[in-house]
């Protein structure tokens, strides 16, 4: 569904709150799995290390302090791999099995839901990689993160773009909008209408280049059966190109915020 005032897109029917855990459940959800060792995956580790990298030298480049909350952690590898460059770091991740696994093989501190933080104008950086189109209460969750970050702190999110050459190429099968898991599907117009509402600023937007090649990966497999790298890389390749010739976007974007009354 598409609201005609805003833009935003989002999923209708969609899963009550207390049953979408059992969707995030399959092996093929990677972000949840660090055990799946098959070509793919580790495709998927070595660029997840090189986006982890790049992660860390965005925080730096606001040189906040180091107290950190990301939130749909997963497992855990963004906050451990903070955690060795000084950062205080906290995490949220609703699903038990990813929870235990980085609090267990890290030594992390990730809970289950924002309210188990009672930290109020704690947090130098609050991230949501990915996460938000995930999350049922948008403005509450706004409103509790607004609470928890510093009055100067940033916001970071990341998000699937709706509008990007590859989501318009590949359609229905599209990979990011991955239903019914993902509840909202943003583009750059909505989603600086939803911030703006939320009483946020957007300083800047970062693209995530390397997701057009994952996500066309993916859309591959949901459209012909099998994943076709050479086409995937194609389309990838077309889908940046499209989105530096227009005002478009590319297929993800990095959302860097800090609160209007900061």
């Amino acid at each position: 569904m598409e609201c005609k005032d805003c833009g935003l897109k989002y999923t209708n029917p969609r899963p009550e709150e207390n049953e979408i855990g059992k969707y995030y459940a399959s092996p093929d959800y990677i972000s949840h799995d660090s055990a799946n060792k098959t070509l793919f995956t580790r495709a998927y580790s070595i660029a997840r290390f090189y986006t982890l990298r790049r992660k860390l030298s965005l925080l730096k480049y606001y040189g906040k302090d180091k107290k950190l909350l990301d939130i749909g952690c997963g497992t855990g590898e963004f906050l451990n791999f903070c955690k060795q460059y000084g950062f205080d770091t906290y995490g949220i991740e609703p699903n038990e099995k990813p929870r235990n696994f980085g609090n267990k093989m890290y030594n992390l501190d990730i809970r289950e839901k924002l309210t188990d933080f009672n930290k109020r104008n704690y947090f130098d950086y609050i991230t949501l990689w990915h996460v938000l189109e995930h999350i049922h209460n948008l403005n509450g969750t706004i409103a509790s993160i607004k609470e928890l970050l510093k009055p100067n702190g940033i916001l970071v999110i990341a998000l699937p773009n709706s509008e990007s050459w590859d989501a318009s190429y590949y359609g229905k099968h599209w990979a990011a909008y991955d239903l019914p898991r993902h509840l909202y599907h943003f583009n750059k117009e909505s989603f600086s209408h939803f911030v703006k509402l939320n009483s946020f600023s957007i300083l800047t937007i970062i693209p995530q280049k390397l997701d057009s090649f994952y996500i066309s990966i993916l859309s591959e497999k949901y459209k012909n059966g099998k994943k076709n790298y050479l086409n995937a890389f194609f389309n990838g390749m077309i889908s940046n190109i499209k989105a530096r010739q227009s005002n478009r976007g590319h297929s993800s974007l990095v959302f860097i915020l800090t609160a209007e009354n900061s």
